[in-house]
């Protein structure tokens, strides 16, 4: 079972495109309790330093990144499957990507794709998977493998 109040994203950046924050709006209400964290963007190594200032203690780390692991939704669903009452906190950096202490630190890597997406995108992507993630969890009609 997933449960979305447990998962807290960290977000470097704003979103500026309405299309992209009406996805991120439908996704957030399809997952309640599931928190949005937005930082602002300052380069790398000020971005680090604000997201382990956000990071609650009870939080594992979990940085997007190209060079982390790439599974498929239900491999993903899955993996957040077991995770029982931890918490996430899911980072996306900015522009320039995630200062290389930041991704040492982290629990966990994550890539969404071999490519790479702008940072609002990697957002709308990443909440959509957890949205999956949560169907296949209840077995839900959302997601036909």
């Amino acid at each position: 079972m997933l449960h979305p109040a447990r998962i807290r994203v960290i977000a470097v950046g704003k979103v500026r495109k309405r299309w992209i924050a009406e996805g991120i709006a439908v996704f957030l209400k399809r997952l309640p309790g599931l928190q949005v964290l937005e930082l602002r963007d300052s380069g790398m190594a000020k971005e680090a330093e604000a997201v382990l200032e956000a990071l609650r203690p009870d939080e594992q780390l979990v940085v997007l990144t190209e060079e982390g692991t790439t599974l498929d939704s239900v491999a993903f669903a899955e993996r957040l499957g077991r995770l029982g009452s931890d918490r996430l906190a899911l980072v996306i950096g900015g522009a320039d990507g995630i200062d290389p202490a930041l991704k040492a630190r982290a629990a966990w890597r994550l890539s969404l794709s071999a490519m790479t997406f702008p940072h609002e995108l990697a957002r709308l992507l990443l909440l959509e998977q957890l949205f999956r993630a949560q169907s296949i969890l209840q077995g839900g009609p959302y997601h036909r493998a």
